[in-house]
């Protein structure tokens, strides 16, 4: 990735774009895919769409019976047990994956959470940062084997306009110092950002190629541990709980980018990018506002990417990847 392909190539979707119309024309028929958190939400539209258009896909799941309950009726899908705040169990559902494929042709990490309560996991980790980026690291270097046999694979990384909150808290990255959901929900999501950077080019020898993402606004149960308060004084929903915010999409508009990201030709011989509205997005201002779209510099930066990588490395023990 160079910062002149960090800009919008002239993709014919656009924020209204469903799940269903990216991929409309795809026959993915033979193509296996993994989605994290595939059973609500975003995951859940990612899910139905690939399996609509023939892939097999697999859904790694905290919940594994709500899981199987609410993909009962989509024909394709497999629900296996993992907890992505719980490396072991990480490594546990990478080892059933390499069990069941040969190969595969993409991994799409959707799975996450958003201004939950101070909580630290494993080794005194902060929980945001584990679940959303430690956790999917994890499984994409333990799964790389399969994407690399693949001949040509992508990863999508769900990252979040939050990204623009914080950069890396290099200094305090599990806030020993004190707590804020909002930086910690930042930090995670530029670490997403960062992954997609640096797996792009460690990969790309192998076909392996990698794309971060903002899929727009959407009431989901990614909120599930905000109060109905909170949403009402952001302007999000009404008192019933009802969306009322601007420019907010439904759930298969939030995972049609994710769903291009995955497919889509125009982004053939590219990686390491942030997408948005199912187009590349551009770099932004910098003291820009969080909803005016793009991506900040630094969370596209090669720099704090490898630094991210090698950190993330270290703490987690997870397969390295190599060039």
């Amino acid at each position: 990735m160079t910062v002149t392909e960090q800009q919008p190539l002239g993709s014919p979707f656009s924020a209204a774009t469903t799940a269903e119309d990216t991929l409309a024309g795809h026959d993915l028929s033979g193509r296996t895919a993994v989605v994290t958190g595939g059973y609500s939400g975003l995951g859940l539209e990612t899910t139905r769409a690939l399996t609509a258009a023939g892939a097999r896909v697999i859904v790694p799941a905290r919940r594994p019976d709500a899981a199987r309950a609410a993909l009962k009726e989509v024909k394709g899908s497999e629900v296996i047990p993992m907890d992505l705040a719980d490396l072991d169990s990480v490594r546990s559902a990478a080892a059933n994956i390499s069990g069941r494929l040969d190969r595969l042709e993409v991994l799409m990490n959707v799975a996450g959470v958003m201004a939950t309560p101070e909580r630290h996991v494993g080794p005194g980790w902060e929980s945001q940062l584990t679940a959303n980026h430690f956790g999917h690291f994890t499984l994409v270097c333990e799964l790389y084997p399969l994407l690399a046999s693949a001949g040509g694979a992508r990863v999508v990384v769900n990252s979040s306009a939050g990204h623009a909150l914080s950069g890396i808290r290099w200094h305090d990255p599990h806030f020993r110092t004190g707590y804020d959901k909002w930086l910690a929900y930042g930090q995670a999501k530029t670490a997403n950002a960062l992954f997609a950077v640096h797996l792009d080019v460690l990969g790309r020898g192998d076909g392996v190629r990698a794309f971060s993402l903002h899929p727009g606004k959407i009431i989901t149960g990614l909120q599930r541990e905000m109060t109905l308060r909170e949403q009402i004084d952001r302007g999000w929903v009404d008192e019933d709980g009802n969306v009322i915010g601007a420019d907010f999409k439904t759930a298969s508009q939030g995972a049609a980018t994710g769903l291009w990201a995955a497919t889509s030709p125009l982004l053939d011989g590219l990686g390491g990018l942030y997408l948005e509205d199912c187009d590349i997005a551009r770099v932004s201002a910098p003291g820009a506002g969080m909803d005016d779209g793009g991506v900040r510099a630094y969370a596209i930066d090669p720099e704090e990417a490898a630094r991210l990588w090698d950190l993330s490395v270290a703490v987690t023990g997870a397969t390295p990847i190599t060039r």
